[in-house]
């Protein structure tokens, strides 16, 4: 009972108000994707909070365990794999970015009416950074101290960008060529990815599988007449072996994963 009043106790401590809308006249107000994305964690946590507390209430200690772990091993997973999507998507407005501002410097346009045109083709953070450019470019300043974002799914590319506009604002070389150099290496850099990746689809596919038997295992066993769930969720040894092997199926799909994204770094 107790650790039901601790579930919900903290539950509660996540829907209490902060004191940062108190001071949101003196600061700067937050983005509306943030609050979305606060809002979304908290529900988050809390589904994750009550599916405990009611798997700890009918269950044993060993099944809650097993379940925090297989939880917490797909949520990791889909953490990543919704990563992936938002740098693809983010690459591929820089690169659409990038074209419009090459395509407006070499008609004779200003960079900050190209990074304006370029941010208005673009979205996310990569919109962000061609803004930013574009209102330091307006003011006399550095252009490329504004494409430098570091919360940015793309914040290399970014980086990459901005390091060649400093070496044509400093030395005085063509912007339109080192741009255009730039997002020839950002291209090469997503072709790379993509063949990598397809590559390693069937060494992600099989690491799959293989975590994948020993529930098609007890499964087998159980349609026999062995009865192994009576094992595994009847305490003791076999709660034991259901945690170990629950966390050894995990690590090995974490494992997988951790290999195949260091591949394709």
């Amino acid at each position: 009972m107790s650790v039901i009043v601790l579930f919900l106790c903290a539950a509660a401590l996540l829907m209490i108000p902060g004191d940062r809308p108190r001071l949101a006249i003196l600061r700067r107000p937050p983005r509306r994707r943030t609050v979305f994305a606060r809002r979304r964690m908290s529900m988050s946590v809390m589904g994750s909070a009550a599916a405990v507390v009611l798997i700890g209430s009918v269950v044993g200690i060993h099944e809650l365990v097993a379940t925090v772990i297989m939880f917490g091993t797909v949520w990791t997973l889909r953490r990543k794999a919704a990563r992936r999507r938002r740098h693809r998507t983010e690459r591929e407005s820089l690169i659409g970015g990038l074209e419009t501002v090459i395509g407006e410097l070499r008609v004779g346009a200003h960079p900050a009416l190209a990074c304006v045109a370029a941010a208005a083709d673009c979205t996310g953070t990569v919109a962000t950074a061609f803004v930013r450019a574009s209102g330091r470019a307006r003011l006399g300043g550095n252009a490329y101290a504004g494409l430098q974002v570091t919360d940015s799914p793309v914040s290399a590319e970014l980086d990459t960008l901005a390091r060649a506009w400093r070496v044509a604002d400093e030395h005085g070389l063509a912007l339109v060529g080192l741009l255009a150099a730039a997002r020839g290496d950002i291209v090469a850099r997503r072709r790379f990815r993509d063949r990598t990746e397809a590559s390693l689809a069937g060494a992600r596919a099989t690491g799959t599988v293989l975590a994948c038997l020993p529930a098609v295992g007890v499964a087998l066993g159980q349609a026999m007449g062995a009865s192994p769930l009576s094992v595994l969720f009847g305490g003791g040894l076999g709660g034991i072996l259901l945690v170990v092997g629950a966390g050894l199926a995990c690590a090995g799909l974490l494992w997988t994963n951790a290999i195949t994204e260091k591949v394709c770094r």
